[in-house]
C-alpha cells in the first residue's frame, strides 16, 4: 500500500513539474529568463518548484488595479489639465510612449521643491498636514512604528478631529514588522487604513514578490509629496554608520493631481471603493512653464513603462546622463543603454553608495561595474553614509524623479511612481545638487577597481545570479 501511494505521489509530482515547464516555455518569455527556470526545475525540481511558486510566475495578465477605474480617473484628470503641447519637440515621442503604456498625462505649470534630508522633508510635510481642510491621502512602502511615524500620526489624528478625511495605504511586506495594533489604533481614531496587496499567508502566496514601493502624499488635491523617503527614524536621523542621503519632492499645482490619480487608483484596487469628484481634482494655479508627467508603473500588464522610458531616453541622450541610485541591478536592455551612451561619447556618471543597507546587494550591484568602467562610465561612490536617492538627469531639459531604483525589482516587480520633468530650470537645480553630492564621493578608477581581491569578484559574480530576486 505504501508503494502505491509513493507511485501516485511521484506521478502527480512529475506531471506538475512537466506542466510548469510547459507553462514556462509557452509564455514566450525572454529566453535568458526561461532557460534558468528550465534548468532549475529539471535538475532540482523540489527547490525549483518552491522558487517558481514565489518568484517565477508570470502575473502580467492579471489586473490588480482595474484598467477601467484607472482610465476613468485618468480621463477626469486629462479633461481638466493637460500640457502636451508645451513639451520640447525632442521629448514628444517619449511623452507619447508614456501616455500609451502608462496612461500618464503631461501636466503643466507645477512647482517642484526638492528636499535632500529627512528632517526638512518631515517639517514640510507636517506643515502641509496642518493646513489641510478637506482630505489627506498617504501611501508609503514603510510606516515604521517609531518616533517619526508617531509624530506624523498624531498630526493626522488631530486633523481627523477637525473633520478632515484621512486615508492611508501601506505595503503589507514593507510594514511586516509593525504590529496590527498600531494600525488598529489609527482606525479607532477615525483614519481609514488599508494594506496594499495584503499577504494573509506569506508562506502560501506568490504575490509576496510584488510590492507597492510608492511614496505618495496628497493634501486637498493642491499639494503632494513623492520621492525616495519612507516614514521611519532612519530617514531623519540616519544610521549608526552614517547619514541617510535621500531625495524627496513637494509638488504644488497640477502635478499634485497626478499623484492624486495614482493614489485613488490604488485605493480603489485595495478597498473596491471609487473616490472621485471636484473636491479631489480642484482647479490649480500655474506656477511656471514646466511639464510633469507622473508614471505609475507596476508588474501587471503588458508593458514595463519605466524600464522602456528610461532605456529610450538614455539611448537618445546627446550630452550627459547623470544617475543617483542606491542599487544597480539592471536588465540587459538598460545596462546596454548606459554603456552604449558612454561609448558614443555621452558623459555618463553613476553615483552609488560606498556602502548600502545590504552587503549582498552591494556585491550584486558591483558585479555590473566592470563593463561600465570599460565602456567609459564614471563611477562615483558616496562616502558619508547611505545614498538612497533616485535621480536621472538627461542633457539639459529632462529629469526623472520618484521612487524607483535602477534594478530588476523596481522596474519589473514593484508598483512604483516616477515623474518625468521636462524643464531646463529644474534640470539645472537638480544638477547643482548632484554636483554638490559629488564633493562627498570617491571617483572610482579602473586600475583601482580591477585590482580588487579575487574572492570579492567571485562573490559578486555568484550573487549577480540572484539579482532579479533581490
Amino acid at each position: 500500500m505504501g508503494q502505491i501511494f509513493t507511485y501516485i505521489f511521484l506521478a502527480i509530482y512529475t506531471v506538475t513539474i512537466i506542466g510548469i515547464l510547459l507553462v514556462v516555455i509557452t509564455e514566450n518569455r525572454n529566453p535568458l529568463k526561461t532557460l534558468p527556470w528550465i534548468i532549475l526545475l529539471t535538475l532540482a525540481p523540489v527547490v525549483g518548484l518552491v522558487f517558481y511558486f514565489f518568484f517565477g510566475q508570470n502575473l502580467s495578465k492579471q489586473h490588480i488595479i482595474s484598467r477601467r477605474t484607472r482610465k476613468r480617473i485618468t480621463t477626469e484628470l486629462k479633461e481638466r489639465h493637460t500640457g502636451e503641447s508645451h513639451i520640447p519637440d525632442r521629448y514628444l515621442p517619449l511623452a507619447r510612449m508614456l501616455s500609451t503604456t502608462a496612461m500618464a498625462t503631461p501636466l503643466y505649470g507645477s512647482r517642484i521643491t526638492p528636499y535632500t534630508d529627512g528632517q526638512s522633508k518631515m517639517e514640510a510635510l507636517l506643515g502641509e498636514v496642518a493646513r489641510a481642510r478637506h482630505h489627506i491621502h498617504i501611501q508609503y512602502y514603510i510606516l515604521a512604528e517609531d518616533e517619526t511615524t508617531r509624530v506624523l500620526c498624531d498630526a493626522l489624528c488631530a486633523k481627523v478631529r477637525e473633520g478632515v478625511k484621512v486615508r492611508i495605504l501601506y505595503d503589507d511586506v514593507g510594514c511586516a514588522g509593525v504590529k496590527n495594533s498600531f494600525f488598529e489604533s489609527l482606525r479607532r481614531q477615525g483614519i481609514e487604513v488599508y494594506s496594499f496587496l495584503r499577504v494573509a499567508f506569506p508562506l502560501f502566496t506568490s504575490k509576496v514578490n510584488y510590492r507597492n514601493h510608492r511614496k505618495i502624499v496628497v493634501i486637498d488635491g493642491r499639494v503632494g509629496f513623492v520621492g525616495g523617503m519612507n516614514i521611519a527614524d532612519r530617514y531623519v536621523k540616519g544610521t549608526d554608520w552614517g547619514t541617510w542621503r535621500d531625495t524627496h519632492f513637494k509638488i504644488e499645482g497640477n502635478g499634485a493631481l497626478g499623484l492624486q490619480a495614482s493614489f485613488l487608483s490604488d485605493w480603489s484596487a485595495t478597498t473596491k471603493m471609487v473616490v472621485t469628484g471636484d473636491e479631489y481634482f480642484p482647479a490649480q494655479p500655474e506656477f511656471n512653464t514646466s511639464i510633469l508627467q507622473l508614471v505609475a508603473s507596476g508588474p501587471f500588464g503588458k508593458w514595463r513603462s519605466l524600464l522602456q522610458a528610461v532605456s529610450y531616453a538614455v539611448m537618445r541622450a546627446e550630452k550627459r546622463v547623470w544617475v543617483q541610485t542606491p542599487y544597480y541591478m539592471p536588465s540587459d536592455l538598460l545596462n546596454n543603454a548606459f554603456q552604449e551612451a558612454a561609448l558614443a561619447g555621452v558623459d555618463v556618471v553613476f553615483m552609488l553608495p560606498c556602502r548600502s543597507d545590504s552587503r549582498f546587494i552591494d556585491l550584486a550591484s558591483h558585479s555590473f561595474l566592470d563593463d561600465m568602467l570599460k565602456a567609459g562610465v564614471k563611477i562615483a561612490l558616496y562616502e558619508p553614509g547611505f545614498l538612497h536617492s533616485k535621480l536621472l538627469l538627461i542633457d539639459d531639459e529632462l529629469t526623472m524623479i520618484g521612487s524607483a531604483n535602477m534594478d530588476f525589482r523596481s522596474f519589473e516587480h514593484n508598483f512604483e511612481i516616477n515623474g518625468f520633468v521636462y524643464d531646463g530650470a529644474f534640470n539645472r537645480r537638480m544638477s547643482d545638487i548632484f554636483l554638490h553630492d559629488m564633493n562627498n564621493c570617491h571617483l572610482l578608477t579602473p586600475s583601482e577597481w580591477f585590482a580588487r581581491p579575487k574572492g570579492q569578484r567571485i562573490a559578486e559574480s555568484f550573487l549577480r545570479i540572484f539579482s532579479p530576486l533581490m
